[in-house]
C-alpha cells in the first residue's frame, strides 16, 4: 500500500503562546516577523523551539498592519511595502543566524497572501522585495494563483500550499472568514479534508464540488482555538491512513 509523507506547517509567534505544544507535532513553521505581530522576543522564542524540534523555519511577512492583524487589504506605497517586507524577513534572519539556523521559506500572511493570489501589480512588488532569496528559499503559495505563476516564471522555488482547516471555493480561493463554515474546527472534519487532498489530490468545496488540488505543504492555523487538539488527533490518525508527517 502506498505511503505518503506530508509537510504540515503552522503560523506561529502570533501571541497565542502555544508553540511549545505545537512545534513537536509539525514539520515547518511560519514565524510572524513584525508586520501583523511579532517582535524580537517572540521570534527568538519560536526559533529556539524550532531548532530543538527540528522544524523548518519560514518568514511570515505581512502588510505593516498590527491594528488589523494583517487581515485587511492596505494601500501602501510600493517602496514602503518593499522596505517593510525586507525589514521583516531580515529581522528574522538575524535571529536565525544567531542560532545557527537557515531560512527555509517565505509565506505571506493574511490579506497580503490573498491579495497576491489575485494581483499582478502587487505580486510584482512582492517579488521585487524578496528577489535576493530567489535561489535560497522556497515560497509557500496557493496553487492556483497569480503570484505562483509570476514567481515560477522568474525562477523562484515554489511549494504549493493547501489548507487543512479552511474551506475552499471552486476556483480554489479560500472562503472568507466572515462567512459560516470558513474555518474547520472539528478534528475529524480536518482529517477527512486533509486525507482527500493528500491521497486523491482533490478538495471538497464549500458547495460540495470535488475539485483537483495538488499541494506540497498543508497549513493548520496555530491561532485556531483548538489547534493543538486538531494536531494531536492528526498525529494519531494519519498513520492509519498511511500518511506520515515529515520530521
Amino acid at each position: 500500500m502506498k505511503k505518503f509523507h506530508v509537510d504540515i506547517n503552522c503560523d506561529v509567534g502570533e501571541g497565542v503562546g502555544n508553540e511549545e505544544s505545537l512545534l513537536p507535532l509539525i514539520s515547518s513553521c511560519n514565524i510572524a516577523c513584525g508586520g501583523h505581530t511579532g517582535n524580537y522576543e517572540s521570534m527568538t522564542h519560536v526559533v529556539k523551539l524550532a531548532k530543538e524540534y527540528n522544524v523548518l523555519v519560514g518568514a511570515h511577512p505581512s502588510y505593516p498592519d498590527k491594528e488589523n492583524f494583517g487581515r485587511v487589504t492596505m494601500k501602501v506605497e510600493h517602496n514602503d511595502l518593499i522596505d517593510s517586507i525586507k525589514r521583516q524577513i531580515y529581522d528574522l534572519e538575524k535571529i536565525l543566524r544567531t542560532n545557527q539556523m537557515e531560512l527555509h521559506h517565505i509565506k505571506p500572511h493574511g490579506a497580503l497572501y490573498n491579495d497576491l493570489a489575485k494581483s499582478e501589480a502587487l505580486s510584482e512588488v512582492f517579488l521585487r522585495a524578496i528577489d535576493s532569496y530567489k535561489n535560497s528559499v522556497f515560497l509557500y503559495l496557493p496553487p492556483n494563483s497569480i503570484i505562483k505563476r509570476m514567481a515560477q516564471s522568474r525562477g523562484f522555488r515554489i511549494k504549493n500550499e493547501a489548507f487543512a482547516d479552511r474551506s475552499y471555493h471552486q476556483d480554489l480561493s479560500l472562503v472568507s472568514r466572515k462567512l459560516p463554515n470558513a474555518v474547520l474546527n472539528n478534528p475529524k472534519e480536518v482529517l477527512t479534508h486533509l486525507v482527500k487532498m493528500v491521497k486523491k489530490d482533490k478538495v471538497l468545496t464549500i458547495d460540495d464540488k470535488e475539485i483537483s488540488i495538488k499541494a506540497d505543504t498543508y497549513c493548520l492555523h496555530g491561532d485556531t482555538p483548538n489547534a493543538l487538539q486538531i494536531l494531536m488527533y492528526l498525529v494519531q490518525e494519519l498513520p492509519k491512513q498511511q500518511i506520515q508527517i515529515l520530521k
